[in-house]
C-alpha cells in the first residue's frame, strides 16, 4: 500500500495512507482479511498490542490483549473524560478534576455510585513540552473498541460499556424504554432486558474519539433499510440512532417437557431493524 493509494478502513470507514500496520483512526489492523459469516456478521478484529490512535495533537495507545488498557498521551488543553473506576495509573502532570454533569447524576454500578472525571495535559504555564500520560482499563477480559466520531455523528451505547471519550464528544443518558412485567403471586416486577438506561454520545463541532470496552469478541453488521435481526438484549454493544429497537417474545412449544405452559417459558429477544450499524459482544448476561 502506498501513500498515493489511500486505504479505507472497513471498520471505521475512514481513509488513511495505509502505510502503518493499524488504522490511525480506530486502531484496527490494516493487514487482516475481512471475516464475514454467511449470516452477514463481520468480526471486528481486536486492536493489536501497542497500536497507536491519533486524536488531534494527543494520542491513545492500546496496550495488552487479554485485559487491554488505553494509555493516553495528552498535550496542552486536550482532554478526555471517563468513569472514576476505570483509572489505572496517571502521571503527576495530568490535571484531573470532577466533570460537571447536567442534571442529577444517579447512575450506579454494582450498587456503587459512578463519578465522571476529566483529565487534561500539563498546565501550559508549567512550560512542559512532553505529553502527560494517563491509563484506563476495565477490570474484565475483552477488547477495547475505538469509534472515531465525525462531526455530528451520534451513537447509542449499552450502559457500563463506556471507557473514555475526548472532550468534544458530548454525553447524555436516557431511558431505554424497553421493558416488560412479570407476575409473581400478588407482586408485579418490571424487567429491563437491555438495562434501564442507554448512553448517547455525539461529536460536537469537530471529530472526536469514543472508546468502549467489549467483553468477549465483537461483531458488527450494517442493516439495510427494513432489514431485521433478533439478538440477545444484553449482547448489544452499540447502534446507530437510526436503528429501531423493540422487544420480541417467543413461546416455543414445550413438547411435553416439564417446563410448564408455553406462557411460563418464553424467550426474550431484542429486535433491531435498519438502516444503520449494529455491534454485539459475544459475552451476554442471561
Amino acid at each position: 500500500m502506498t501513500a498515493t493509494a489511500p486505504y479505507t478502513c472497513r471498520y471505521c470507514r475512514l481513509a488513511s495512507e495505509g502505510t502503518a500496520t493499524s488504522c490511525p483512526h480506530c486502531g484496527a489492523p490494516v493487514d487482516v482479511r475481512a471475516r464475514v459469516s454467511d449470516s452477514g456478521w463481520q468480526e471486528q478484529p481486536a486492536i493489536k498490542d501497542m497500536a497507536r490512535i491519533q486524536m488531534g495533537r494527543s494520542t491513545c495507545q492500546v496496550e495488552g490483549t487479554y485485559v487491554p488498557s488505553a494509555d493516553f498521551g495528552l498535550v496542552g488543553d486536550d482532554w478526555i473524560y471517563f468513569s472514576h473506576h476505570t483509572l489505572l495509573w496517571t502521571d503527576p502532570a495530568v490535571r484531573i478534576q470532577a466533570m460537571p454533569m447536567a442534571g442529577a447524576w444517579n447512575r450506579a454500578l454494582a450498587g456503587l455510585p459512578l463519578i465522571m472525571l476529566q483529565a487534561s495535559g500539563p498546565d501550559p504555564r508549567s512550560g512542559a513540552t512532553r505529553a502527560a500520560h494517563i491509563a484506563l482499563s476495565d477490570d474484565h477480559p475483552g477488547e477495547v473498541i475505538a469509534l472515531p466520531m465525525g462531526a455530528g455523528r451520534s451513537v447509542i451505547v449499552r450502559e457500563h460499556r463506556f471507557l473514555a471519550a475526548t472532550g468534544n464528544v458530548s454525553y447524555s443518558w436516557e431511558q431505554a424504554n424497553l421493558w416488560f412485567t412479570t407476575q409473581k403471586g400478588d407482586e408485579e416486577e418490571w424487567e429491563y432486558p437491555l438495562g434501564r438506561y442507554v448512553d448517547r454520545f455525539s461529536a460536537q463541532g469537530a471529530p472526536g474519539l469514543l472508546l468502549l470496552h467489549s467483553p468477549g469478541n465483537t461483531f458488527i453488521r450494517d442493516l439495510r433499510q427494513g432489514e431485521t435481526i433478533c439478538i440477545q438484549p444484553s449482547a448489544m454493544l452499540y447502534a446507530d440512532p437510526s436503528v429501531g429497537m423493540a422487544l420480541h417474545f417467543e413461546y416455543p412449544a414445550t413438547g411435553g417437557l416439564a417446563w410448564g405452559s408455553n406462557y411460563s417459558y418464553r424467550h426474550v429477544w431484542l429486535r433491531m431493524w435498519g438502516p444503520g450499524r449494529v455491534a454485539i459482544q459475544s459475552v451476554f448476561e442471561r
